[in-house]
């Protein structure tokens, strides 16, 4: 990856592939290189040109701690696909599902379509809570323990149907331990983003053909959230998918892809 000056700030950007191209936008805390584990390979392997990235507050990207907002990091998605020659198939998820539909709704001549997974159009009070309590945590230095970290975590983005099955819960767990449980300056901006103006009445503008993608088992931004965001977009198609939980893109992958697919190609 490489540090690509963008809108007033350095954004770490990965292409691989050739042809038409897909911008690829993570959620909160986690790197551009997530995309990596399933959906850049299929997507370069389709014939697309696939760009990822670390969201500002993700190092090595600027980490902007004093914060920052989502109208931000719409602005440097949108720096980024003029930077590459776009427009783009764009595809978000949770935090970035909600920066595809606003750079959709700001800049519809640079996407092509846009697909949001694990999305919402209004703030969730649950999700607030426990952002906010991160924040808490941060700002009065307090170390959460690692096992306690991984475990909620593990709880909160994966399927019951995941679960089920011991040893993948402890590879979850294992993986969850290693990321650590410290945050940075630039994660905590990003979940300072959680207290937010409902949007879906503005969501009703956009004309960029759209997919919404809810996981049947996501207790972080539950899939009626995703829902909402589908009706309010006209035209918008809305596909629910069994058995996975916030990460869905991870748990199921070959049925993410397949949808990613089908609907890219008719852009």
């Amino acid at each position: 990856m490489a540090l690509v000056p963008l809108n007033g700030i350095e954004l770490n950007v990965q292409t691989e592939g050739s042809g038409d191209l897909v911008v690829l936008i993570m959620g909160t805390g986690s790197p551009g290189r997530v995309w990596r584990a399933y959906q850049v390979p299929a997507l370069v392997k389709a014939g697309y040109r696939v760009a990822y990235f670390d969201n500002r507050g993700i190092r090595p990207s600027s980490e902007c701690a004093d914060g920052f907002t989502v109208d931000d990091m719409v602005a440097d998605t949108a720096a980024l696909i003029e930077h590459l020659g776009g427009p783009a198939h764009v595809v978000g998820t949770s935090l970035g599902g909600r920066i595809a539909q606003e750079l959709a709704l700001a800049h519809p001549s640079l996407v092509r379509s846009v697909v949001m997974m694990a999305t919402t159009g209004r703030p969730e009070p649950a999700q607030q809570a426990w952002s906010q309590a991160l924040c808490d945590l941060y700002d009065k230095g307090t170390e959460v323990p690692v096992a306690f970290y991984a475990a909620a975590s593990v709880i909160r983005n994966l399927s019951p149907a995941t679960l089920a099955n011991p040893a993948a819960a402890r590879d979850w767990l294992q993986l969850y331990e290693f990321a650590g449980s410290s945050l940075s300056g630039g994660e905590r901006a990003q979940l300072a983003l959680h207290d937010y103006e409902p949007r879906l009445d503005a969501y009703r503008r956009i004309s960029t053909p759209a997919l919404v993608v809810g996981f049947a088992d996501d207790v972080v931004l539950p899939p009626r959230l995703s829902r909402e965001v589908a009706d309010a977009i006209p035209g918008a198609r809305y596909v629910e998918v069994d058995g996975c939980g916030h990460i869905g893109y991870l748990e199921r992958p070959e049925e993410i892809n397949r949808l990613l697919l089908e609907f890219i190609g008719r852009g």
